[in-house]
């Protein structure tokens, strides 16, 4: 009888640490929960490179691309859809003139980042949880603090386009 209890006790012991590391293999970083609480997770800034980008007209800006490891993975191995657990950060600049750059060079050629636009907006790939949205939780933070719902919800209407790369513009640049 003894034997029984002790089995079942460590069957359940491990089923248990089972489910843990099924959960939080789906989301191991953290970020997704950390975006969803309306905080911009630590260290975000030291992700990896997808691309960058100059977007015109009305936006006239320079942009990065940053991804989290699982984004960066599915990158760099052509990975559609994208793995839940999958963040991707835009950060973006107005599109500047450097004249200090321009001396130099002895032409109007040179452009920087300038004063940042848009806040800091993140994608977070959870294919249940955002069934609705292709999979993707959508969150934009301007001075630090997270934008209202409302602007949020606009999001994926932009996205819906490139269905095809898994709702995602940007394009890996290794």
């Amino acid at each position: 009888m003894k034997r029984i209890v002790v089995a079942a006790v460590a069957g359940v012991a491990l089923a248990g640490v089972a489910g843990l590391l099924v959960i939080s293999s789906r989301h191991s970083d953290g970020y997704e929960a950390t975006i969803i609480e309306g905080k911009i997770p630590a260290g975000y800034r030291d992700w990896g490179l997808i691309s960058v980008a100059h977007e015109e007209g009305h936006l006239n800006d320079l942009r990065a691309v940053l991804g989290n490891d699982v984004a960066i993975r599915a990158y760099r191995e052509g990975r559609l859809p994208f793995p839940d657990g999958t963040v991707v950060a835009r950060l973006a600049w107005r599109y500047t003139p450097s004249e200090e750059n321009n001396k130099v060079f002895g032409l109007a050629q040179s452009f920087v980042a300038g004063a940042p636009v848009n806040g800091v907006q993140f994608m977070v790939k959870d294919s249940r949880k955002y069934a609705s949205t292709g999979g993707w939780g959508f969150a934009q933070f301007n001075d630090g603090k997270a934008v209202d719902e409302a602007i949020r919800d606009t999001c994926f209407s932009c996205h819906q386009p490139v269905e095809a790369r898994d709702f995602i513009f940007t394009r890996y640049a290794p």
